[in-house]
């Protein structure tokens, strides 16, 4: 006779890993890529990742130093970003296109003037307002 047995119904709590400076510094690579496509200064990008113009022209010029956790996160989300636009438009001009044009969900700022204020949750409202476009999923 099969005897039933109990399973094991709780959830584990979830927690991803931490990033790592190997993954940190390939979605920095990527996002210089990025940064080129969207036709970003030098200034622009570095206050999109937080940090003094003059660090970022070094880690573009001779690779990324040590990157925290906060940077870490605006990577990601740049990818993020990136990723959704790819999705949502067809055409990868398009989607390059997009970042600077008027936007009445920013209230007619564009995605890049958003992210140009600097928080890291600047960039997320960017991200969260793409992911909600495309389906999210």
């Amino acid at each position: 006779m099969l005897a039933l047995e109990p399973i094991d119904t709780v959830p584990g709590s979830f927690r991803p890993d931490p990033i790592t400076q190997d993954e940190a510094a390939a979605m920095f690579r990527a996002v210089l890529n990025l940064f080129g496509k969207w036709e970003l200064t030098d200034e622009q990008a570095a206050t999109l990742l937080d940090m003094p113009v003059r660090s970022y022209r070094r880690w573009k010029a001779q690779g990324p130093g040590r990157i925290s956790r906060d940077g870490a996160a605006r990577l990601s989300n740049l990818m993020g970003i990136h990723k959704a636009l790819r999705i949502i438009f067809s055409e990868a001009g398009r989607g390059y296109a997009w970042v600077r044009a008027g936007n009445a969900a920013f209230g007619g700022a564009s995605a890049l003037d958003v992210m140009l204020g600097g928080e890291l949750t600047d960039i997320m409202r960017v991200r969260r307002y793409l992911d909600a476009e495309r389906g999210a999923w």
